[in-house]
């Protein structure tokens, strides 16, 4: 399927130039962002600038994924918060100029960083370490955010959070996995029989926190531009987040992975420990039970690393194609059981 009919510019320049109040949106061009493995990003531009368009898949979708309602809801609650959020500019929730639900975003300007940085960008002595300061202080600004005072008081149960995900990405894995793999079942046991702790405090989780999934400033990598990229957002457990953070965090040393950025494993970039404490300075959270939760992180993203062979083989991905996930899968669920051996 083409750029062209999963995102209909012949339908939605119209309703574009209508929001914006500008005729020159009514011939635009569509690029697909790659990088993104669940739901379909893509850029539009015209002579009047670029906008973000979000889309879910092609295909058959698993039950409650891919909501664009959320990710749109979220983002509206967070614009006038300390949390740094592109603003919407369009929404369309029931099916039509695109047959799917979607929203349209502005595009702020900035850098995304994956396997590289940009030429001559964070070349100075600390630059490393202030951008990854700068990440973890957002997320500490995120979980500081009163879901109440924003309007995302429904926004999800936060009450037995963590069990409540372990069961979920439990019947994700089953959905979409093409055989068994003892080491995702053993890890989804050991998580299911864990007595979690309630969080200490209800807060909005972003649910896929990392390096790529947000905009730094282009000239100061010390300053986070916008936090992307909400489909899994909810009330719940901070420090799943964290968790999340630490597990896309790669280190020199450890095997690239298949999905994410290596980024963090070259030059001077701080590691995990670094992110750890920056997270407990800023958030004052009791962290004594962190390594469960880097566990659960590890059998979340299993889930989600079978989702996306599943959507590939499927054809669901606009042609995108991310290697042999099978053998991923495997790898991130024995690098999750090891963490829980460590911890015994």
């Amino acid at each position: 399927m083409t750029t062209e009919h999963l995102t209909r510019p012949d339908r939605l320049g119209t309703v574009l130039a209508e929001i914006t109040g500008d005729d020159r949106w009514t011939q635009h061009q569509t690029r697909l962002i790659t990088g993104g493995k669940s739901n379909l990003t893509f850029e539009l531009t015209c002579a009047a600038g670029a906008l973000i368009l979000r889309r879910p898949p092609t295909g058959h979708l698993l039950p409650r994924a891919h909501d664009m309602g959320r990710e749109a809801r979220v983002q509206r609650a967070l614009y006038d918060t300390a949390v740094p959020v592109p603003r919407i500019v369009f929404e369309e929730r029931e099916p039509h100029l695109l047959d799917v639900p979607f929203y349209v975003m502005e595009k702020v300007p900035g850098v995304v960083l994956r396997d590289t940085l940009p030429p001559d960008y964070a070349e100075h002595p600390g630059d490393h370490v202030a951008l990854a300061d700068a990440l973890v202080d957002g997320l500490v600004a995120l979980h500081e955010v009163d879901p109440e005072a924003v309007g995302l008081a429904d926004y999800g149960r936060p009450e037995g959070f963590v069990p409540r995900q372990v069961r979920t990405w439990t019947r994700q894995w089953e959905a979409s996995k093409t055989h068994d793999v003892a080491a995702v079942d053993e890890l989804a046991a050991r998580l299911g029989a864990y007595a979690w702790s309630e969080p200490t405090r209800p807060a909005i989780v972003h649910g896929d926190y990392r390096l790529d999934n947000c905009v730094f400033d282009a000239a100061d990598p010390s300053q986070l531009a916008a936090v992307l990229d909400w489909e899994l957002s909810t009330l719940g457990d901070p420090l799943a987040d964290l968790a999340a953070l630490l597990f896309y965090w790669v280190q020199a040393g450890e095997p690239a992975p298949a999905l994410t950025p290596v980024l963090t494993a070259k030059g001077n970039f701080p590691d995990r420990r670094h992110l750890v404490e920056r997270y407990a300075r800023g958030s004052g959270e009791d962290l004594s039970e962190l390594d469960m939760y880097v566990a659960f992180a590890h059998f979340k993203f299993a889930g989600i690393a079978q989702g996306v062979a599943a959507r590939v083989a499927a054809g669901q991905m606009a042609g995108q194609d991310f290697g042999d996930l099978e053998a991923e899968v495997e790898r991130i669920a024995q690098a999750g059981l090891a963490v829980l051996e460590q911890r015994s």
